[in-house]
């Protein structure tokens, strides 16, 4: 039985747009591969795309996925923060590619050899099942995001600056998954001052935590929901089979002590059952728990505290 040579095609999503993460992906398809459709996912329609998303998966020898986030990439750039994920990717697989065929330009200071091909993601099948894997990857992140904050229409714009989203940032400032490096986000960052004078300090802290959730690869399925009579639940989180009851605390200073200590025994009554009413609507079978997340504002950033399972 001949072996062939085993290259992966390597391509990015997520270099233009003003929020969310830049996702790369290297993929190492079958020389004799059965996937029909494979083009520049750019080409393609959202349905389509995740339909051969599925079959890149059944059938590719080996994926890889990086993923940089928008507050890396406003430490470094987008470019570094590129070359980073394609770096990730290309690290994930197994086995490891003999070459590495980059789509535009070949990637520096690479273990795998690799060389770049403009055009490549509609002219080289695996680069194409990379580029494809990227974008549904972020897309996804992305519609997540949309549940945290609706007001940007990330589930349609993927953060990308069209009219809809130059309006919400003009209308309500920029979020925690804006890049704050890119313009025209710099003009519309909100202050400390603004979050107090408008009394949004709560509502930030929970736009960071769903931030941090998604970070860390959760899932947000609500946020703020409501339970008549018992209050509300500030977010609802999935990790694999577990469904996550958070209550977030905020706080700018803790001169009156840490904010996780406002939570007295009449709030863990009126959560416990608000959790109750909630489990009692699902129609799936789910572990659940109830976790904790501390925020503190300050001029050097966000400092929080994820306290897992409280109520055990």
């Amino acid at each position: 039985m001949n072996e062939f040579k085993l290259t992966a095609g390597v391509d990015e999503a997520g270099r233009g747009p003003l929020a969310g993460p830049v996702a790369a992906a290297a993929v190492i398809l079958h020389e004799e591969h059965s996937i029909e459709g494979i083009r520049d996912s750019k080409k393609l329609t959202e349905k389509r795309r995740e339909a051969l998303y599925e079959e890149i998966h059944k059938e590719a020898v080996s994926i890889g996925v990086g993923i940089i986030h928008e507050d890396e990439i406003d430490r470094t750039n987008i470019l570094a923060a590129t070359h980073k994920a394609m770096r990730i990717a290309i690290g994930q697989l197994y086995p490891q590619p003999e070459l590495a065929l980059i789509d535009g330009y070949a990637l520096p200071d690479q273990i795998v050899p690799n060389r770049g091909i403009i055009g490549g993601d509609d002219e080289v099948p695996s680069i194409s099942a990379a580029s494809i894997v990227a974008k549904v990857t972020r897309d996804r992140i992305m519609r997540n995001y949309a549940l945290a904050y609706p007001e940007y229409g990330f589930d349609r714009n993927k953060g990308y600056g069209t009219r809809e989203h130059i309006n919400a940032l003009q209308n309500h400032m920029a979020c925690p998954i804006h890049r704050k490096s890119f313009n025209p986000v710099q003009n519309y960052l909100p202050t400390l001052t603004h979050l107090k004078d408008h009394r949004l300090v709560g509502k930030w802290g929970e736009k960071l935590a769903a931030r941090y959730f998604v970070h860390n690869s959760y899932h947000i399925k609500e946020m703020n929901y409501s339970a008549p009579l018992y209050g509300e639940i500030d977010l609802i989180i999935r990790n694999g089979n577990e469904i996550i009851f958070v209550e977030v605390k905020t706080a700018t200073q803790t001169k009156l002590g840490q904010p996780e200590d406002q939570i007295d025994d009449s709030k863990m009554e009126k959560l416990e059952n608000a959790f109750e009413i909630y489990a009692a609507a699902q129609e799936e079978e789910w572990d659940y728990r109830f976790d904790i997340v501390s925020i503190i504002l300050g001029k050097k950033g966000p400092m929080i505290k994820h306290f897992e399972d409280c109520l055990s």
